[in-house]
């Protein structure tokens, strides 16, 4: 057990470590007015954390993951909730009655094994990201070193000025909501959860205070959450007036939830004979175009709500084939004078 040290004020400190964040030791003070009992509190602390751990083993990991999803509930978004409750029912079948304790690391390569037979790379991470963050939560020693299958690059279709202009002919003249939601969307990198949680109280000027969202529930129906994906995707957007003038002035800019903007998309696409891409995919556009057109990843980040370029880079620099052909014909154009310039100097006596 630590011994308990003197402070300066004449108090005694001791200090108890209790594991690594961030790559720094990380310690549980107790302080008292005497060092028995500052030495007390921290024997008592430990003698606590001990039992827990021990009753924490013994707990099996179904009764871990609804014990995790209630705890949190009034922490964690709504979806988030849904998605934890959707993974406890339907991929942990052939572990959910061990004990905590029994999961060690070939049980659980074993485990992702097999659930990667027949599940994408994502859906394999996410449900290990649940489990992990479940056994963390019960047991502080948990790390466990296991291989999970490589990402997947998406490599979806990127629509071009021209299909972005049809869709909007197309809306402006069918479809409101879809207008609104479209160029919100493909002007203003807003997601589907955004839009629809968006309405007039939210907007000053030319100005969009993203601050909430519409998602699913547990019960599998849309609530307004009132705060968005991620600290960076609270921001300012800032849209032209032509956009501004097409909003409503009370009430949500649309009216219809995240689920029919995706589904009216889909079969406009179709209607229209445009290449299949998600509406989501209109954020893709947003931010090639400004790749495109040299804004600075910075501004693209900060107007898209990214927390750092790592998804930019990976997702958002989608290729368009119009920019796609106009710098490769510069490109190729300075390579074709370089070799007329070396072909030149060659026949220079």
């Amino acid at each position: 057990m630590a011994t308990a040290k003197k402070l300066p004020s004449g108090k005694y400190r001791c200090l108890i470590y209790i594991g690594m964040e961030h790559g720094k030791r990380k310690y549980k003070s107790f302080t008292a007015d005497t060092k028995k009992e500052a030495e007390l509190l921290a024997t008592q602390y430990v003698c606590n954390q001990k039992e827990e751990s021990e009753f924490s083993k013994d707990i099996i990991l179904c009764e871990a993951m609804n014990e995790y999803c209630n705890l949190k509930k009034s922490v964690l978004s709504p979806s988030t909730i849904r998605g934890y409750e959707q993974l406890r029912n339907s991929a942990y079948s052939d572990i959910e009655d061990k004990k905590l304790s029994e999961l060690n690391k070939i049980t659980l390569q074993r485990w992702i094994n097999r659930y990667s037979e027949n599940h994408s790379p994502k859906s394999v991470r996410n449900a290990y990201g649940f489990l992990s963050a479940v056994m963390k939560d019960n047991l502080e020693t948990f790390s466990v070193n296991v291989t999970l299958p490589s990402k997947i690059r998406y490599d979806g279709y990127v629509p071009n000025d021209e299909e972005i202009q049809e869709l909007i002919r197309y809306y402006s003249e069918n479809d409101n909501d879809m207008l609104i939601a479209s160029c919100l969307s493909a002007f203003g990198t807003l997601r589907r959860s955004e839009i629809c949680g968006l309405d007039a109280n939210h907007i000053t000027g030319n100005t969009l205070h993203i601050r909430q969202a519409k998602v699913k529930d547990s019960n599998n129906q849309f609530v307004l959450k009132p705060f968005v994906k991620n600290s960076s995707s609270a921001r300012d957007i800032n849209m032209p007036q032509f956009i501004i003038d097409m909003l409503p002035k009370e009430g949500y800019v649309v009216s219809i939830n995240p689920d029919r903007i995706s589904i009216r998309h889909g079969r406009t696409l179709t209607k229209l004979g445009i290449t299949h891409f998600r509406f989501h995919d209109l954020r893709h556009y947003a931010a090639s175009i400004m790749h495109a057109l040299g804004v600075p990843d910075q501004y693209i980040m900060q107007r898209g709500g990214w927390a750092s370029d790592k998804t930019l880079k990976d997702i958002y620099r989608g290729t368009i084939d119009t920019y796609n052909k106009q710098f490769q014909d510069i490109t190729f154009k300075h390579f074709e004078n370089m070799q007329h310039e070396m072909q030149h100097k060659k026949k220079e006596p």
